[in-house]
């Protein structure tokens, strides 16, 4: 299969992927461009709000506007009003930290990851946001957190430490949040990419964007590959299920790193991405709070 473009947006940095189907549009982040966009499948129409600082990922509330995890801290917004009601601090005594990769759990607990942008240490972390508010740890030791998305039942989470090269299956308590036992899911050594961005389809398969691999792969709940979407450009970041029928596969995709010959040669890389894969997406749960 070949992804398409459908949106030549040219992003610095797309990311955070998703489908609200209370407006029946795709949203997602350009982290480094410090913009939200959206986009009508059906329509074509897109937008792009400018944003105060770089978000880096955000889901809906159940109740209107956003979540939102900027670099540092965690934030209400209105995207009709632009206004911001400030929840709290992401790892404030790490100054070379930020939020990274984020999605709702099937509750509706907003669940992030971060990254050590400066020295890639493993000094990071997963945290939960419930409904309340309160924020409570579920991992540590992280260099760069991706692929948070949920099995079909809400009882797996899968996640990546991207420099690890696996894709992590976690058991997950939908009552509390609470994270047991874990197993490796996928293991990438192999792929020409690292794994980025994932979303999970009504089957229960993971689709996993492959950072520098010009790919999206589906994982299949035994682990192995049996799907490939070839993206024409290099660096695939983070792909969601969207449209009326959730039966189209959305990729962002990146410029970040890239040299002025690198974007030359491939003068659509940024833009979003699309294929039909034979198989329909879920829904995402908005953030409870």
């Amino acid at each position: 299969m070949l992804a398409e473009l459908v949106l030549d947006c040219q992003n610095h940095h797309g990311e955070g992927l998703y489908y609200n189907p209370a407006d029946d549009r795709l949203w997602w982040t350009d982290i480094e461009g410090r913009a939200l966009w959206s986009f009508d499948p059906v329509s074509g129409d897109s937008a792009k709000i400018d944003m105060p600082d770089r978000v880096c990922c955000f889901a809906h509330r159940q109740g209107g506007g956003m979540i939102v995890a900027f670099a540092d801290r965690f934030a209400f917004f209105d995207p009709e009003t632009g206004a911001l009601d400030e929840l709290g601090a992401f790892e404030p005594g790490n100054t070379e930290t930020r939020t990274n990769d984020g999605r709702c759990d099937r509750q509706g607990r907003f669940i992030v990851g971060g990254m050590n942008e400066v020295s890639g240490k493993a000094d990071s972390s997963v945290v939960r946001i419930d409904a309340d508010g309160s924020i409570a740890m579920l991992i540590d030791g992280v260099s760069c957190a991706n692929s948070t998305c949920f099995s079909p039942d809400g009882r797996t989470m899968y996640f990546t430490d991207t420099p690890e090269q696996t894709i992590r299956a976690y058991e997950y308590d939908p009552e509390t949040g609470a994270l047991g036992a874990m197993r490796i899911l996928a293991d990438f050594a192999d792929e020409p990419g690292i794994p980025d961005g994932s979303c999970v389809d009504a089957e229960g398969g993971v689709w996993n964007a492959e950072w520098e691999g010009r790919r999206v792969v589906r994982v299949a709940p035994d682990g192995s590959i049996d799907q490939v979407v070839e993206v024409p450009v290099w660096k695939p970041t983070c792909c969601a299920f969207g449209g009326p029928d959730l039966d189209t596969l959305f990729i962002t995709t990146s410029r970040l790193m890239s040299t002025p010959e690198e974007i030359a040669a491939e003068p659509t890389s940024g833009g979003l991405y699309a294929v039909r894969p034979g198989v329909r997406g879920l829904i995402d749960t908005p953030f409870a709070g």
